[in-house]
């Protein structure tokens, strides 16, 4: 069986990872931030949020096979993840259900796969990570080091969005695309090294906005890399749950 990646730098429920921006940077570059901010909620309710569990299903659409499952992940501040996913893998003649283990510390990573065995993350895939900060990176750009740069606009699903390119002092930059009513993320770009197929460029588009407790979190998001579709739903989230954090620790490091 193909091995099936799964980069949790694209698929995780916030927005997708991104270390925060110098505050040398151009008034227009200040709003466009500023407003996503204050659309996800304001500063000081996303600060109100330590913790989350969200649960809900995942699909994979690999070389053409249709698989699905469930989907939980756990975040913790500053900067802690863990995604847990149970395939159902019987379209494809298997009888027994593949589980992934993806968990993050804020400093090592490892995905722990119940049929294809354990594997660190490193390179540009945990520099990515650790560019991440829960509940949301960019509540602290103005103090934290970041390149950030505005570009022309593009379109994303037949509307105009804002276009930013952020350039963290480590790791890969990542292109992001607000729109620019609502302010909210709807799409993010960034390629990763992978060693199963060198270097790819892993989109993330999240949407179905909704309200939890003050802030604002996409109960939708899609991600593609080449030669897979990743469709997470979300059914219910959970702001400051009690997290152990050894549940966030890689096993096998």
């Amino acid at each position: 069986m193909k091995r099936i990646l799964f980069l949790v730098a694209g698929v995780m429920l916030f927005a997708p990872a991104l270390q925060a921006v110098s505050s040398l940077q151009a008034p227009a570059a200040d709003a466009v931030i500023e407003k996503y901010l204050a659309a996800m909620g304001g500063r000081d309710a996303l600060a109100k949020v330590t913790s989350r569990r969200a649960t809900g299903t995942v699909s994979f659409n690999v070389q053409g096979n249709d698989l699905t499952g469930t989907y939980e992940v756990s975040t913790k501040v500053p900067n802690r993840v863990r995604v847990l996913i149970k395939l159902d893998l019987s379209p494809m003649g298997m009888p027994d259900p593949m589980t992934i283990d993806q968990r993050f510390d804020g400093t090592s990573a490892m995905t722990m796969n119940s049929m294809q065995g354990n594997t660190p993350i490193a390179g540009s895939q945990l520099e990515h990570m650790k560019n991440n900060a829960f509940p949301s990176p960019l509540l602290a750009y103005k103090t934290n080091g970041m390149k950030f740069e505005v570009l022309p606009k593009e379109q994303v699903a037949g509307r105009d969005a804002t276009v930013v390119v952020a350039t963290p002092k480590v790791g890969p930059a990542m292109k992001l695309y607000f729109d620019p009513e609502s302010g909210l993320l709807v799409r993010s770009v960034v390629r990763l090294n992978s060693p199963e197929q060198g270097e790819i460029e892993q989109v993330s588009e999240p949407s179905d906005y909704r309200v939890v407790d003050g802030v604002k979190v996409p109960f939708k998001i899609v991600n593609t890399s080449p030669g897979q579709t990743v469709t997470i739903t979300i059914a219910k989230v959970e702001n400051n749950v009690t997290l152990d954090d050894s549940i966030f620790v890689p096993k096998g490091l």
